[in-house]
């Protein structure tokens, strides 16, 4: 028999599953409306028009750029926290002059709003851009000057705003993995004849392979999904949140919520093939072990 809390915590459960997912639903719904259906309920119809209006193009904006932007640097982003966050949580374990202050201005850009970050970085590699020109300038390279454009750009300007979002995180994560690691492990390798570099690959390294797979997704997601940080600093480009961002305005179709849904799917694969890499990792040491 039930206890009598049972029944109101399940209640506060499914309103809170609603609340969290409910958005996510609807759009979803939504997508599958008719060639006449709006942007509201009742549905009218239900077919697979609006994917295939999505795929033709939304006007004048290309999606399918913004995709592959967005997935291009969603990769970068990721692959440089997951380097960047086990090379941190390798050189905290042992302690260096100076950790705390880099640790502290490392999650700094955690409490900050994120479009006075945004802002800072347009503004720095605006500044560049002025002592790049001036030295051309003084240097006499009229061509090259003329030809001179910004630094700012997917992969500069956009690729740091991203990461001062995600390398915290990263960095947190594997803080708290090191910190319950047993270091018997590495004294184990290094008593068997093992070189630090054959320590770190073939013990470290697997048993926090996990973790690591975990970071990435952090990664990617949180680059996917980002538009604050974006909006100041992404030069003359736009990400694809940053065209969402704009067809909210411009687009009164169920074509937007097709969008949404697909990018939503997207990062649900992103997801789900991270927890497919974590439960390979763990079979393999199982059968390893």
């Amino acid at each position: 028999m039930k206890h009598r809390s049972f029944w109101p915590l399940a209640l506060v459960c499914a309103l809170y599953i609603l609340f969290l997912y409910g958005p996510v639903i609807t759009i979803f719904v939504l997508s599958f409306q008719g060639p006449e259906g709006g942007l509201t309920f009742p549905m009218r119809g239900a077919s697979w028009h609006w994917y295939g209006e999505l795929w033709k193009g939304l006007g004048v904006i290309d999606v399918a750029a913004a995709v592959r932007r967005s997935l291009g640097l969603g990769v970068v982003v990721m692959l440089l926290t997951v380097l960047f966050s086990l090379l941190a949580g390798l050189a905290f374990r042992k302690g260096f002059k100076g950790s705390g202050v880099l640790f502290y201005s490392s999650v700094a850009s955690l409490i900050m709003p994120s479009i006075i970050i945004s802002l800072g970085i347009g503004l720095q590699f605006r500044l560049f851009d002025t002592l790049i020109k001036g030295l051309l300038e003084s240097w006499g390279w009229t061509d090259t000057l003329e030809s001179y454009t910004t630094l700012m750009g997917l992969y500069t300007s956009g690729l740091g705003a991203h990461l001062t979002w995600t390398l915290p995180f990263g960095m947190l994560i594997m803080f708290a993995v090191f910190n319950r690691f047993n270091p018997a492990y590495e004294e184990a390798a290094r008593d068997l004849g093992a070189t630090p570099w054959q320590t770190l690959r073939h013990v470290v390294l697997p048993l926090i392979g996990p973790s690591l797979v975990g970071v990435g997704m952090f990664g990617f997601t949180l680059s996917w999904d980002e538009i604050a940080r974006s909006s100041q600093a992404i030069g003359d480009v736009n990400t694809l949140p940053l065209e969402l961002q704009g067809l909210t305005t411009t687009v009164t179709t169920p074509a937007i919520y097709a969008l949404g849904t697909a990018t939503t799917v997207i990062s649900l694969l992103v997801i789900f093939a991270a927890l497919g890499g974590v439960a390979l990792m763990r079979s393999r040491a199982g059968g390893r072990a």
